[in-house]
Parts: C-alpha cells; structure tokens; sequence
C-alpha cells in the first residue's frame, strides 16, 4: 500500500494544513446539523466535530469554527440540538454547510423541547444546554450538557470520509 501523505517534521516544525486535512480526512465521522432558535428564527450549520464527552454528568461536546456566523448567533439561546443525519440526508448537510441564507426554507422541523429546531427524518437528535466553552486554535469547543435525547429512525448514517459522503455498505 502506498501512502496518500507522509509528513515527519521535527517537534517544532509547522504542520502543513493541507496535509494535517488530508490525513485526518481518513477519520470518518458522522454528519450532525446543530441548530438553535433566537426566539426569532431558526439557525444552524454541519457539524462533523461532535463527540459524547461525558456519561455523568452527560456531557458531548462539538467545534465551530470562529468564523462561523451561524455559531455567533445562536451561542446567545444557550440551547441546542444535535441533528444526527441518516445516510439519506446529504441533501440536509448541503443547505446547513453553507454560509448565510435561509437554511431552513423548505425543510420539515419542528421545536424540540428546549425550544431547539429538531430536523424531521434525522437519525437521532440531542438537545443541550450550553455549559462551557474553550477557545482552541481556529475553532470554539463547545461543551454541552445532554437535557433529552432521542434515536428517530433505524437506519444508516450519513457519513463524511475523505472529503466525499457515504454510508456503511450492509453486511
């Protein structure tokens, strides 16, 4: 097998960007939608940095980018929801991973009970509250207390693996 990336440096050498991309892109991940409502809208953006952090206190956590307008705006609700996409919601991940518009128009969702948009036909959802938040390089950790959850339906999910969208093949 032939590497697709190699990169030794010394300790403190820079990483390239490209590379840390390209080889972390073999790390495939889900694809979540994380939405808040501002009491006048609905607001959200694709997330793929979404981890259970902790079972007690029930803690996940997620990693907006800085520049994430969406972010910006929806850090004020203090609640959200974690949107986990099933394999047949590319289409879902598509509006949210763009900047500015109405990401929302045409899509079915309805409040969740902390007042979140919870995406219709996602695989699961998860609604949080906002406990703490650590600045990390180019991107926020966001880290959230788990107040409801709920698996929708039992299918696949929408997975993300080197910059390309996909699912598990049934075995």
């Amino acid at each position: 097998m032939t590497p697709v990336a190699v990169a030794r440096q010394a300790a403190d050498a820079p990483v390239d960007p490209r590379t840390l991309r390209t080889v972390l892109g073999n790390f495939c991940t889900g694809v979540t939608v994380i939405t808040a409502h501002d009491g006048d809208r609905p607001l959200g953006f694709a997330c793929q940095s979404v981890t259970s952090l902790s079972l007690d206190p029930p803690y996940v956590s997620f990693c907006p980018a800085k520049t994430s307008a969406s972010w910006q705006a929806m850090r004020a609700a203090q609640t959200v929801c974690i949107n986990v996409l099933a394999a047949d919601q590319k289409d879902v991940c598509g509006r949210f991973a763009v900047s500015g518009g109405d990401k929302f128009e045409g899509l079915h969702w309805f409040h969740g009970g902390n007042g979140a948009p919870v995406v219709s036909g996602a695989l699961a959802r998860i609604e949080a509250e906002l406990a703490f938040e650590h600045e990390a390089g180019d991107h926020t950790i966001a880290i959230c207390r788990v107040t409801a959850l709920e698996a929708g339906r039992d299918v696949g999910p929408l997975l993300f693996f080197r910059g390309g969208f996909g699912s598990f093949a049934d075995v």
